[in-house]
C-alpha cells in the first residue's frame, strides 16, 4: 500500500519565517508572494509530491504546519 503525504497550513497564523521550506526533501514548499492579514508572506505548497514526512511541521517554531499520510490505491 502507498502513501502520499498532505500538508495543511495554518496560513493567518503563518509568520513567512521560511524554516520549513529548506528542509522539504521533495521542494514542495515555498513562501507564498501573496501575505496574510498579518502583513507575513505564508508558506504554501508548490506541488503534489508530500511524502507525508512532517519534516516541515517538526521544525515550524509556530506549530502551524500539519501533516497527513493518505493512502493511495
Amino acid at each position: 500500500m502507498a502513501f502520499k503525504g498532505q500538508i495543511i497550513v495554518d496560513t493567518e497564523r503563518c509568520k513567512g519565517c521560511g524554516v520549513c521550506v529548506p528542509v522539504c526533501p521533495v521542494q514542495c514548499l515555498e513562501l507564498s508572494k501573496e501575505v496574510n492579514g498579518k502583513g507575513y508572506n505564508y508558506t504554501h505548497t508548490v506541488n503534489e509530491k508530500c511524502i507525508g514526512c512532517a519534516s516541515c511541521a517538526m521544525v515550524c517554531p509556530d506549530g502551524v504546519i500539519s501533516v497527513y499520510k493518505l493512502k493511495v490505491s
